[in-house]
């Protein structure tokens, strides 16, 4: 087990937007966030993040209490959206973020070609981020988002913005990252992406966790195990 999450409450005002949610996060897979909009996936990374103040819940890292104050030793969250360093050209957020977490000089360098080759930004390197399409935009967040070192890599949405060919490309790269010694979170409003993506799925209705285990697991949940063809919209219906 590579994380855990316990008792994850959150409110604002007479509102409970999480409540008591709780699941673990296994060394070396894919966990996927799945939710409708106002679900509080965001809201749940932000909290596990160290963000956002919690009123309840805790987090451990290899067994260990995991306290706000040191949550970005061990993970490191991709909020959906940002337009970092907005007039600065792409090239140069890239080496400045690889610098920014630790890379040396070389290392960084090599990392950054091989990010931009994977994600296909080499014609985008010379403009502006603030002038960069959603798409393109999209693509930049999450080159460096994999230009962190943390073992925990949390991203909200990273197919936004993206066309067919594009999501099925990060996708497939996306699948590799755990081959290198990380572990992702992944927010996916899409149940069809999500399906194809991660391992394991961790279901999100009205701020409660539903339902937390692989498509199989989920259909024996949600009484569909003689439904082997159930989709994942179909187990999530069934459990809220």
């Amino acid at each position: 087990m590579l994380c855990k999450a316990q008792g994850i409450t959150k409110r604002y005002g007479p509102s409970t937007v999480l409540e008591d949610a709780g699941f673990t996060i296994h060394e070396g897979e894919v966990l996927g966030l799945i939710g409708p909009n106002g679900a509080g996936k965001t809201t749940l990374f932000e909290c596990l993040a160290g963000l956002l103040p919690t009123d309840g819940g805790s987090v451990e890292f290899r067994g260990a209490p995991l306290p706000a104050s040191r949550r970005k030793q061990a993970l490191f969250y991709l909020p959906d959206g940002i337009r970092p360093w907005a007039d600065q050209p792409v090239h140069w957020v890239l080496a400045f973020f690889a610098a920014l977490h630790g890379r040396s000089p070389g290392e960084g360098a090599a990392l950054v070609a091989a990010i931009t080759r994977d994600l296909q930004l080499e014609r985008l390197l010379k403009s502006r981020i603030g002038s960069l399409s959603k798409g393109e935009a999209k693509r930049v967040l999450l080159a460096l988002g994999l230009l962190t070192p943390q073992p925990l890599l949390l991203l909200d949405e990273p197919f936004d913005g993206l066309d067919f060919r594009q999501t099925r490309d990060v996708m497939a790269l996306l699948r590799t990252v755990p081959a290198r010694g990380r572990t992702l979170f992944v927010s996916i409003h899409q149940l069809v992406d999500a399906a194809r993506m991660c391992d394991r799925l961790v279901l999100l209705s009205r701020g409660r966790v539903v339902g937390v285990g692989t498509l199989q697991e989920l259909r024996r949940l949600a009484g569909l195990a003689d439904a082997p063809n159930a989709g994942l919209e179909e187990v999530f219906l069934a459990l809220t």
